[in-house]
């Protein structure tokens, strides 16, 4: 099934759009655990739901066609990257209406009624903001580490995939995992 997954996302690479409809079915199940391992770890209340994550990034991916596939691992690692972004957009958008953007006029019943609601994923959101700035600046001190935590946390990855994507030994990324984790930690939390 690998060979046969590579083999169409190097045909839809060079453009046969009919690739990605027998690809589609494929990777379905994979990318919806993805994108249910990334709901699951946001806080109670957050309206971003499983399937529109799945579809955001399908849409996403869909609409980029000079992605170079290399393979399984890659692909997976690409949608892994996707649907943290489409999170970290949606973390700011939360974040900035929460401070008056795109304020609108709702009964003072409803806006009671959704406060709490409101209020129980607001810290979620700072948090994962927080955790982007900090992957990023460790992506800046070191990108391959950045990467590690990509694809273990974002992408799901085991640490053998990693290091096949990544094309280092696995006692490389058990390290770099390692070292990632402690300085991602140090770095969200020292702010505080």
């Amino acid at each position: 099934m690998a060979d046969d997954l590579t083999g169409l996302l190097i045909e839809w690479r060079e453009g046969d759009r009919a690739a990605l409809d027998r690809l589609t079915p494929l990777v379905y199940d994979e990318i919806r655990r993805i994108a249910h391992r990334h709901v699951q770890r946001e806080r109670e209340g957050h309206t971003l739901q499983t399937t529109a994550l799945v579809n955001e990034a399908y849409l996403r991916l869909a609409g980029s066609g000079n992605i170079a596939w290399q393979n399984r691992s890659h692909f997976f690692a690409v949608v892994a990257q996707v649907m943290r972004h489409i999170l970290i957009d949606y973390a700011r958008r939360r974040h900035y209406v929460k401070y008056g953007g795109e304020a609108q006029r709702v009964p003072f019943d409803e806006a009671l009624a959704a406060k709490e609601t409101f209020l129980m994923s607001q810290p979620r959101a700072a948090e994962l903001l927080a955790l982007d700035e900090a992957l990023a600046e460790l992506a800046k001190l070191d990108p391959r580490k950045g990467r590690v935590v990509e694809l273990r946390y974002f992408g799901g990855l085991s640490l053998a995939e990693t290091a096949e994507v990544l094309e280092v030994s696995l006692m490389t990324v058990r390290r770099d995992w390692r070292a990632a984790k402690a300085w991602l930690f140090k770095a969200v939390t020292s702010d505080k």
